[in-house]
């Protein structure tokens, strides 16, 4: 069954510096998110993968192409409505986990809906819930110093999902956890985060998780050289 097209990049050029320092980070990128679906960006380091996923979340600009999100074109937004357009519709993660330290678990899941404006008792609530979901339930009132690295991790994956947003992107975000610790961060996206009207896009180098993507699309030298499809997951 076709998925729908959540995202859509259509020859998106982005550069950086002027002059001496000028360089051409993204060159005619053209690339598909689908809902329902688990999209890997793979290449080495340098070609770009983490400017094409900012530049798909609205966190940098656009030197030239289309960036349509959701049916929203969010290369023509003023930074104002890029941020508002962010915080109803993507979830972040991150290789650091980005947690505050002086938080508990369930107060760093909570914050995307205190800076909404939740009321503390509603987001906290939430924030447990999905603490739940991704099997932390009995460590709630634990500090991050408190957690392993995988934990965290989940911590990281609860704080994206208690929003409820419609795209999640993740950087490198197995890339600070063991193999076996990785894979079972990878099968929660899956399991837990990954829904009909959901996608998820991954930036890798890890590719010991290859393997959970269900188009793993390969970046060289600013381009998308190549996209694979993965029919073990369709």
């Amino acid at each position: 069954m076709e998925h729908e097209i959540a995202a859509k990049l259509v020859d998106v050029d982005k550069n950086f510096g002027l002059g001496n320092t000028f360089v051409k980070v993204l060159k005619k990128v053209n690339l598909e998110i689908h809902s329902g679906e688990l999209t890997l960006l793979v290449g080495p380091s340098g070609c770009g993968k983490t400017t094409l996923l900012s530049v798909l979340a609205g966190i940098l600009d656009t030197t030239d192409g289309e960036v349509n999100v959701f049916g929203t074109r969010v290369d023509k937004l003023s930074q104002a409505k890029k941020t508002s357009f962010r915080r109803k519709n993507i979830g972040f993660i991150f290789q650091q986990f980005n947690l505050l330290p002086t938080l508990t678990a369930a107060d760093n899941v909570a914050i995307p809906l205190l800076i909404s404006k939740v009321p503390y008792r509603e987001a906290l609530k939430k924030a447990k819930y999905y603490l739940e979901v991704v099997g932390l339930g009995d460590r709630v009132t634990f500090y991050p110093t408190q957690l392993s690295g995988g934990q965290q991790q989940r911590v990281a994956i609860a704080r994206a999902l208690v929003a409820e947003p419609k795209l999640i992107v993740c950087d490198e975000p197995t890339a600070s956890l063991d193999g076996e610790t990785g894979k079972i961060v990878m099968e929660m996206f899956r399991q837990t985060a990954l829904k009909r009207d959901r996608a998820i896009v991954v930036v890798t180098h890890d590719n010991r998780i290859f393997e959970y993507g269900d188009r793993i699309a390969e970046m060289l030298d600013g381009r998308i050289v190549s996209i694979h499809e993965n029919k073990n997951h369709k």
